[in-house]
């Protein structure tokens, strides 16, 4: 099992920058996939970003070019980096590793991002 702690979250105007980390209770470098995904209210959860341990990563369309998905093996910590951030933005990130075998999805408790004026 591996712990997943969210933070960084917080409030921000339009336009601005914030940083999230992950931080696990054990090694990464095991875990095939680690992403970000996001649930604003109402809503159903959506896939943020997304880095598997070769290093590719997948973008959701509304944020390509704005965040950054990026992983240290040895500091066992995702982050994600969001830049121009937008109202729309506003939800609660959770931080999610995905081991193909055996099978196992490991979830952070989230952390809540507010972009408003």
């Amino acid at each position: 099992q591996v712990q997943l702690v969210e933070s960084g979250g917080g409030l921000v105007q339009p336009g601005g920058s914030l940083r999230l980390s992950c931080a696990a209770s054990r090694s990464i470098s095991s875990i095939n996939v680690m992403g970000w995904y996001r649930q604003a209210p109402g809503k159903q959860r959506e896939l943020v970003a997304s880095i598997t341990s070769g290093g590719p990563t997948i973008y959701a369309d509304s944020v390509k070019g704005r965040f950054t998905i990026s992983r240290d093996n040895v500091k066992n910590t995702v982050y994600l980096q969001m830049n121009s951030l937008k109202p729309e933005d506003t939800a609660v990130y959770y931080c999610n590793g995905y081991r193909m075998i055996p099978s196992e999805h490991y979830w952070g408790q989230g952390t809540q991002v507010t972009v408003s004026s």
